[in-house]
């Protein structure tokens, strides 16, 4: 079938190039780039007003299955993830059971397959059951198709199991995805450790809790060759020792999610537990320097760490309810207004952070509008403004703390292997 987006502002972050232009695809890859040539197709986009971009990578999702179905299921969460634009989502491992073997990471990738929507890379976790004990079998779980290895949920606390994970992860060529908290600096802390939550009565979590481990998984990614992706990051300190480890030429990539450029813990509003993530909301001077890093490129990508619970689970207040936000459906709105519009990414580098360096890190042919490539696309609409409601997402989860917020830019097509897989 032929497929026709016309219209549309093309942005190609491959080549950096931003053309009014028609896009052609045939048999799941892009055809041809056109301008005003006439073409019969089977099925048209018109992307009037929009841009046409590589399909977002989000490089940080929970989709909970198996075992927390009732929080997600691969379904409902690549269901959220199309609605977002996001052609390929990579899940995290803490599930029930962790993702620790070959046979987890096939019926993920199975079911995925089954369902077909978006693509899920499957990660591993570094350890069996994600308990810091002993390894897990990476070697399987490469030969079933993981794109790299995680203990996202937390870090390896043993810093020589951690390095051997990291040995073996530089062997196979696969990229550590690390979260970077020292469990035993958080000290029972449930937001970030400030004046505001202090008044409120909340336990502290400091920046030292992230900035440690980044420093030690610099250290050991250095010791052992293995390429080191940072997830999640929220302070300042951590801006600065990826600045100064890419001078230095270590393998090093750093996301940032919306949460974490938006939201200050100033924000949080009372004892809401929508506000509730880990990392959590930083400082207006960690939120600045993360904008900052975003705009100069030293933080390479934007990620969602989409983590969905239930309102009963999130209705318990701060204190007890579980750490997470959904993300998948609210992210490239929020790039937009928070970013783009700003004028603190221009839309080629929101594509760069969005698309192409996710795709570049994790060795996909994505990532890039170019003839021959696999027709993975959002057409985006950057004007279109609209109030955020929790009601209208496709994910279980509706944990949010940008319920009712005014922003703009609305994902009106998202095209996988050339099938328009959602359209508004």
């Amino acid at each position: 079938m032929l497929l026709l987006i016309k219209n549309g502002t093309v942005i190609n972050p491959g080549d950096k190039t931003e053309q009014k232009a028609d896009v052609l695809v045939e048999d799941g890859r892009i055809k041809d780039i056109t301008q005003g040539k006439p073409v019969k197709a089977e099925r048209v986009v018109d992307a009037e007003g929009c841009y046409v971009m590589p399909g977002f990578i989000d490089m940080h999702v929970h989709l909970r299955d198996p075992g927390l179905e009732h929080k997600e299921t691969v379904e409902t969460g690549l269901r959220a993830a199309v609605h977002g634009g996001f052609t390929t989502v990579v899940a995290m491992p803490n599930t029930k059971p962790v993702v620790d073997n070959p046979d987890v990471v096939r019926y993920v990738h199975h079911k995925s397959q089954d369902i077909g929507l978006a693509h899920v890379l499957q990660t591993g976790a570094m350890t069996k059951g994600e308990r810091g004990e002993a390894l897990s079998d990476i070697e399987g779980m490469v030969e079933a198709g993981i794109p790299g290895i995680s203990e996202d949920g937390k870090s390896v606390m043993d810093s020589q199991l951690c390095r051997e994970a990291m040995t073996l992860a530089a062997k196979y060529d696969i990229p550590v995805l690390s979260h970077c908290e020292d469990i035993r600096l958080v000290n029972k802390g449930v937001v970030n450790a400030d004046e505001h939550t202090e008044r409120m009565g909340f336990l502290g979590i400091t920046n030292a809790v992230e900035d440690v481990i980044v420093a030690r998984d610099m250290i050991l990614a250095k010791e052992t060759g293995a390429a080191l992706h940072l997830c999640h990051c929220s302070t300042k300190g951590s801006v600065e020792m990826i600045r100064v480890a890419k001078e230095h030429g270590l393998r090093v990539t750093a996301e940032v999610c919306p949460h974490h450029f938006t939201l200050t813990s100033s924000d949080i509003p009372g004892d809401d537990a929508n506000y509730k993530m880990n990392p959590p909301l930083r400082t207006k001077e960690d939120v600045d320097a993360l904008k900052k890093g975003l705009k100069e490129d030293i933080m390479d990508v934007i990620a969602t760490d989409h983590a969905p619970h239930t309102a009963i689970e999130k209705g318990v207040g701060i204190r007890k309810a579980p750490f997470g936000i959904t993300g998948l459906e609210t992210a490239a709105s929020l790039v937009m207004t928070e970013l783009v519009e700003p004028g603190y990414l221009t839309i080629m580098q929101m594509a760069e952070k969005m698309s192409y360096n996710p795709a570049k890190i994790l060795g996909l042919e994505t990532g890039v509008l170019e003839p021959g490539r696999p027709a993975d696309l959002v057409v985006f609409d950057p004007k279109y403004e609209y109030q955020i409601d929790p009601a209208e997402f496709y994910s279980k989860g509706k944990n949010t703390p940008f319920a009712g917020r005014t922003v703009r830019g609305m994902v009106k097509a998202t095209v996988v292997d050339g099938r328009v897989v959602y359209e508004k």
